[in-house]
């Protein structure tokens, strides 16, 4: 409903209105695909950070990445200097909110691609230009969440920038603090037999927090003829719940304790240097490492589990290229990169004293990947950019311990992508593309989820990527000046999908586990809108929407009946109101499935897993969160925020068969509703 609606929207003001897309606060450069907003764009709203001004960006989404290893594709769509951050576990949104808005020059919007910037893949990105003026600024932030069950949990923040003459700077930060687990509350838990008999009935009282301690560091340098920039962040993000289930029917107990013990570290290095006028040189290094050990242990009636995992991965990348361009017109690039990862996990079980035996329970997995590329970007005339690229990846696995294997795999990447602007406020992008994911170490070991469902859940370090043709279109309409309606189109065509499969074990034994289940299709439609409400009389306000709504399809390996890809999330949308008050020096809105003490899962959403005997589905209801910033100061803002008006629910339905479920009748159904009040979050902040 939410994407019909913001689609709707967009086609009647693009219809009923001529794109404007010049003002005095936005420059719009045709020649390059890129539109320009200067400081004075963002003067309004009073930013503190580059963060607060790219999510203002009319017409962007902001995304920070995802987690994959190597360097292509793991950076999020914002640049800073035109460049991508060497960073995985410092997070892009991390690392805007510590450039003060102060040193921004402008924020470059980029459409479709230009020569000599590199897209990371994405037909749309923010480029955050910094100045270059040498000073010092730093900022300090206080803040606490004072959560609904009498918890009031504290955070601080402190971060400094320098520069100097000649090209030097600094960056550090530390920050320090508590955050509450969104998504365990109070509520029920409802276990009923097929024949709708009740077996369970309790009441759950269910929390956890968090506690970041994260130090980061930078620094930048003219060196031999270039430019070295270098970065490290050391991260401590221990986390503990308690799960206390008080049996009404038929009587008893259950409790559940988790810890996790996480350390993460990575440094990472980039060298640009100009070798002539028309060739540049890049070269990348980047070195992580990340520790966590999980414990958890549940007791109930005549039972006791405990659960141990321990697991140790590292991560090693070299890449580098050069960029040559022909003409203003025509940009090549060449280049490779070269990643050695290693995952070395021991995974323990006890059932009432007695080891249980999982597959894959303890291995070591290496992987070897070489990868080399070239692209070239043409802009034949001004209105049309053409980007065609190929990737060619190699690799080698391979795993000790339990499972011994080793496994050659090599794939072709193709690209090719369209933008052509038909009029200054009109745009249109296609683009074909052969993906090909990467394995996700995750699946390789068994998880911690065992300890509290009893479902044995198994590692398989013996898969395949999952690989797609994609054929994407999508048009962007500009009006109303800052106004902007987008809508996408994709299809992917999948082989090699990784979904939920059985898995045979020693003694005949079945266990459910990640594997390749053949091949399947999967459709996007997402509707963007950026709307300023000056004309709805509501002045310095701006709605910003979006909605994505998927559809797939696998043949089932064990039923043989067509379903969804299991984890898929069927529908994700978002809504953010924000009006600027000058003479009141403030600004408030309101968010809709944004925000959240979880950033991971701030969003409203749906999913389901099919697995051996087995399909569990999990529910997270939309987050609204109503805030207010006063600016007394230039140097000095608060914000206070009521998070979770609507006191969402967190649902996990568990419908568990006696056997695998092709062949076996439904043991019951195990439904866990968990609601969480709302929040009030203060911060302070003091530049300087």
């Amino acid at each position: 409903m939410g994407m019909l609606m913001i689609a709707a929207a967009a086609a009647a003001l693009a219809a009923g209105e001529p794109a404007e897309v010049m003002t005095p606060a936005v420059a719009a450069t045709s020649e390059t695909g890129i539109i320009a907003y200067p400081p004075s764009f963002f003067a309004e709203a009073s930013p503190s950070t580059a963060y607060d001004m790219v999510i203002r960006v009319p017409g962007f989404s902001f995304d920070k990445g995802t987690v994959v290893r190597g360097l292509a594709g793991s950076g999020g769509n914002v640049l800073i200097d035109g460049e991508p951050a060497v960073a995985k576990n410092d997070a892009l949104d991390e690392i805007l909110r510590r450039i003060p808005a102060g040193a921004v020059a402008h924020v470059d919007l980029i459409r479709g691609g230009a020569p000599g910037v590199d897209m990371q893949g994405r037909t749309v990105m923010v480029n955050v230009v910094r100045k270059s003026t040498a000073g010092f600024r730093g900022a300090t932030t206080t803040g606490a969440y004072a959560v609904y069950d009498g918890r009031v949990l504290g955070s601080f923040r402190a971060e400094g920038q320098w520069r100097w003459a000649g090209g030097r700077a600094a960056e550090a930060s530390i920050i320090l603090g508590y955050g509450p687990d969104d998504q365990l509350g109070d509520g029920q838990r409802v276990r009923t037999a097929a024949n709708g008999s009740t077996l369970i009935l309790s009441d759950v009282d269910a929390d956890g927090k968090g506690l970041k301690q994260w130090t980061t560091g930078a620094f930048e340098t003219p060196l031999a003829g270039g430019k070295l920039r270098l970065n490290a962040v050391y991260m401590m993000t221990p986390y503990s719940s308690e799960i206390t289930d008080r049996i009404r029917f038929p009587g008893g107990k259950e409790y559940q304790y988790d810890t996790a013990d996480r350390l993460q570290a990575e440094v990472g290095g980039r060298f640009n240097r100009q070798l002539t006028p028309r060739l540049d040189l890049e070269a990348v290094a980047f070195q992580q490492w990340n520790n966590n050990n999980t414990k958890s242990r549940f007791e109930g009636a005549n039972l006791v589990r405990q659960f141990e995992g321990d697991r140790k991965t590292t991560e090693s990348v070299g890449r580098g290229h050069v960029r040559f361009a022909q003409s203003p017109t025509l940009t090549w690039e060449l280049g490779g990169e070269g990643a050695y990862n290693k995952l070395d996990n021991t995974t323990t079980l006890f059932q009432n004293a007695v080891k249980v035996r999982l597959p894959a329970a303890s291995v070591l997995v290496t992987e070897k990947r070489a990868e080399v590329f070239a692209t070239a970007t043409w802009r034949p005339t001004e209105a049309l950019t053409v980007e065609a690229g190929w990737r060619q990846e190699r690799s080698t696995i391979s795993s000790e311990g339990d499972v011994l294997l080793e496994k050659q795999l090599q794939f072709s990447k193709p690209r090719v992508s369209a933008t052509w602007s038909a009029t200054p406020g009109t745009q249109v992008r296609l683009r074909v593309e052969r993906e090909v994911g990467q394995l996700n170490f995750d699946d390789f070991v068994a998880p911690s989820s065992v300890a509290n469902t009893g479902t044995v859940i198994a590692g398989n370090p013996d898969l395949s990527p999952q690989q797609a043709w994609v054929v994407e279109a999508a048009i962007e309409q500009r009006f109303w000046n800052n106004g902007a309606a987008i809508l996408t189109v994709r299809h992917y065509e999948l082989t090699d999908v990784i979904d939920r499969a059985p898995v045979f074990g020693p003694g005949g034994s079945v266990a459910d586990a990640p594997g390749n289940i053949g091949e399947g299709t999967k459709d996007e439609v997402q509707a963007s809108l950026s709307l300023p409400l000056d004309r709805f009389r509501i002045p310095a306000a701006q709605l910003k929407a979006q909605a994505v709504w998927r559809r797939s399809e696998v043949i089932d390996p064990l039923t043989l009946q067509a379903r969804q890809i299991s984890g898929l999330r069927h529908m994700e949308w978002d809504l953010h109101f924000s009006q600027d008050l000058p003479r009141w020096k403030s600004n408030w809105g309101i968010d809709v499935n944004k925000g959240g003490s979880n950033a991971n899962d701030a969003y409203g959403w749906r999913d389901r897993a099919y697995r051996l005997s087995e399909i569990e589905t999990r529910k997270l209801d939309p987050w609204v969160t109503l805030y207010g910033e006063y600016k007394p100061r230039a140097d000095l803002s608060v914000r206070l925020e009521l998070m979770n008006l609507t006191e969402r629910s967190a649902q996990r339905t568990r419908e568990v068969y006696a056997g695998p479920r092709d062949r076996s009748a439904l043991l019951y159904t195990d439904v866990r509703d968990l609601r969480w009040g709302r929040v009030w979050n203060l911060r302070i902040r003091k530049s300087f």
